[in-house]
């Protein structure tokens, strides 16, 4: 397909929404292709000049324009259920996606794609993450308008990234998730400067999936256990009491217990009795951005204001 078929948006490039019908066809023969080579081999199929091909954003120098257009439709059909991913960086097409390519190009649009019901759920996660991280909008001033709204973006921009990468942890393998759940509490000051971290085995791990020693002789230990559980599988009372067991015959005084799920009233209610921390998933990728576990800052914006006082002197 000619890039001059495609509509065309900023910088004279086709929009991302206009490389959907294209990542589908790419992989319509039920192959799994890494990320990077579905956006460089679509680009280099457009027919596009030298120049557009290699055009990088202008503060983003390492980001191709158009390979990120086409990861954008990536990431897109992969929340809406189009696309599959068996493992990190890796796609392929699913029953959803190949039901869309029944249809003529023009009808796969990015409306199509957002109507369907793995989109529609993806939407309400985030509109229950906004609620949930009480996430406001900004009564605008004249003066503060303009920033106001950059909040906003980035905020609803940010909920979207927490809520793919929830969904990328609930495909992975328990092992990964213990690991994942062990580096965040050590990044966020956990472990202490000289403790340590140890991922129990699972064939005898006692209810217990981890711990974190917070001082050299262990004198201080965090216990921890980790559920990779879909949406739909809430963590119930029983679970909560099965860990209190555990952490009693430990003689533990202090656990955390996270889930990619969320919790029962009656399983909150019980962590509160027995002095159990409770992490949903909508509470762990939060702490994920907000330590930086498992992503990564993609731009810094620095927002400047005089600085009254410098004048006074």
């Amino acid at each position: 397909m000619n890039y001059k078929d495609l509509q065309i948006g900023k910088h004279g490039l086709p929009r991302w929404d206009a490389m959907i019908p294209s990542v589908l066809h790419y992989l319509s023969n039920g192959e799994t292709v890494q990320g990077r080579k579905i956006a460089m081999d679509i680009a280099d199929s457009l027919g596009l000049p030298p120049a557009l091909r290699k055009a990088n954003y202008e503060n983003r120098q390492k980001a191709n324009m158009i390979e990120d257009r086409i990861n954008w439709a990536v990431s897109e059909l992969y929340t809406s259920g189009s696309l599959n991913r068996p493992k990190r960086a890796m796609y392929t097409i699913s029953k959803v996606g190949l039901e869309l390519l029944k249809l003529d190009d023009s009808e796969i649009t990015e409306d199509k794609i957002h109507s369907l019901p793995e989109y529609v759920k993806h939407v309400q996660e985030l509109k229950q993450r906004d609620k949930l991280t009480k996430t406001v909008e900004i009564q605008k001033s004249e003066d503060d308008s303009g920033i106001d709204e950059l909040i906003r973006k980035t905020t609803k921009y940010n909920n979207e990234v927490a809520s793919k990468l929830l969904k990328m942890i609930q495909e992975s393998e328990p092992t990964f998730f213990e690991r994942l759940v062990i580096q965040l509490l050590s990044k966020m000051g956990y472990k202490g400067k000289n403790g340590s971290s140890i991922i129990t085995p699972s064939t005898n791990d006692g209810g217990i999936d981890g711990m974190i020693n917070q001082d050299p002789l262990g004198t201080n230990t965090v216990y921890i256990q980790a559920k990779r559980y879909s949406d739909g599988n809430v963590v119930q009372r029983p679970s909560i009491e099965g860990f209190y067991g555990a952490l009693s015959r430990v003689h533990a005084d202090r656990g955390v217990f996270i889930t990619t799920s969320h919790f029962s009233k009656s399983a909150e209610e019980t962590a509160k009795g027995f002095s159990i921390v409770l992490i949903n998933g909508i509470q762990l990728t939060n702490l994920m951005l907000q330590y930086q576990v498992g992503v990564q800052i993609k731009q810094e914006l620095n927002l400047f204001e005089i600085d009254e006082d410098f004048f006074d002197l």
